[in-house]
């Protein structure tokens, strides 16, 4: 599979299903919590929306927040601005009851490979909010 998002609209969701075990492992399948199952009307918005890049990060039973900043072809200064655009997503929807330190720590790393533990003061200094 040559692609990072798939789309659909609610009535193809039905014949989309039928690729589930090729799209779902991948993390592929239309959703339409992620925005990726859209209305016609809405497919061009959806559609440019993706391909300026959106943030999605999710949270393990752990707390631990599992996101992509990029690929190993990526510039120095797309990943930076990447990893800027996730730690402003963070801190934006962090809730506001939330009390304590929001974030503990935090690294970089490969699919496979170990981490790389971030320096956290500069790391949230990144974000404006």
């Amino acid at each position: 599979v040559e692609f990072d998002t798939a789309m659909a609209t609610p009535d193809m969701m039905g014949k989309v299903g039928k690729l589930g075990k090729m799209l779902g492992r991948r993390g592929l399948m239309p959703n339409p919590k992620s925005g990726t199952v859209v209305a016609a009307t809405d497919l061009p918005r959806a559609i440019s929306d993706a391909r300026k890049g959106r943030v999605e990060f999710k949270l393990d039973r752990t707390a631990i927040i599992h996101v992509p900043l990029g690929k190993i072809s990526f510039e120095d200064d797309k990943l930076m601005g990447n990893l800027t655009a996730v730690v402003e997503a963070v801190m934006k929807a962090k809730p506001s009851g939330a009390k304590g330190q929001y974030v503990r720590s935090a690294s970089l790393t490969t699919t496979m490979g170990p981490g790389i533990r971030l320096d956290l003061k500069p790391t949230l200094s990144l974000s404006s909010a």
